[in-house]
């Protein structure tokens, strides 16, 4: 009995702002703490555990170093192969202006029909012939475009020419050379494509009908 009083004893404070009725302080029961402590609370990992923590996180290390590697030697190849792909746009500046050089003398009413004029073309093409010949060395290839269906991938269509000879949405005429550097769009033809011929007759019958009708629609409302 005395040793439950004395642990009654320890467990009482006393509070000073709390007073008995007689006017001294006021006892209260102190609660009780908890020794567990929080790392009892925690399961502790095993050895097993962190070896698999640890293989996970190589594996995820190595996947990581072997994408970088990847992205570095496609990077690598890209810089090898189109590298000078801004160079071989500009350099087909001096294919074009070849050609209008030879389409300009050629239509001079000067120098039609002389000397001066076969000797400039000939020239003129052994020059566009040596700037081809270098671009082909150069993986750098002419599309081709005549005769060929149109490709919105490697042709860009400028105008349409009436043909009845052939099909629908097939290149007559090429305004401007495209070019391929490998398998990457250099630059797009630009061409003109055929369609068929109009029939003039249908389309005034068409234009006459729609006027009886708007003429019609207007006196039913009159």
């Amino acid at each position: 009995m005395e040793k439950e009083e004395s642990s009654q004893q320890k467990n009482k404070i006393k509070d000073p702002d709390k007073k008995s009725k007689n006017g001294k302080p006021e006892t209260t029961l102190e609660p009780e703490i908890s020794n567990v402590s929080n790392d009892s609370k925690k399961k502790e990992l095993t050895s097993e555990d962190k070896i698999k923590d640890l293989e996970d996180k190589l594996v995820r290390a190595y996947a990581e170093i072997e994408n970088q590697r990847r992205r570095f030697e496609k990077e690598r190849e890209d810089a090898f192969d189109y590298g000078g792909f801004s160079f071989a746009k500009e350099a087909l500046n001096l294919v074009d202006n070849l050609e209008r050089s030879k389409v300009s003398l050629e239509n001079d009413e000067n120098l039609k029909n002389t000397e001066a004029l076969k000797k400039t073309i000939n020239h003129l093409e052994i020059i566009n012939k040596d700037m081809i010949s270098i671009l082909k060395k150069n993986n750098i290839e002419e599309i081709k475009s005549i005769n060929q269906k149109l490709d919105p991938n490697f042709h860009q269509a400028m105008m349409e020419i009436e043909d009845d000879t052939k099909e629908s949405g097939t290149i007559v005429q090429e305004i401007q050379k495209g070019f391929m550097i490998k398998d990457r769009l250099l630059r797009p033809s630009l061409v003109a494509v055929s369609k068929k011929p109009s029939n003039k007759n249908e389309d005034q019958d068409q234009d006459k009908d729609k006027k009886d009708q708007q003429n019609q629609q207007k006196n039913e409302k009159n």
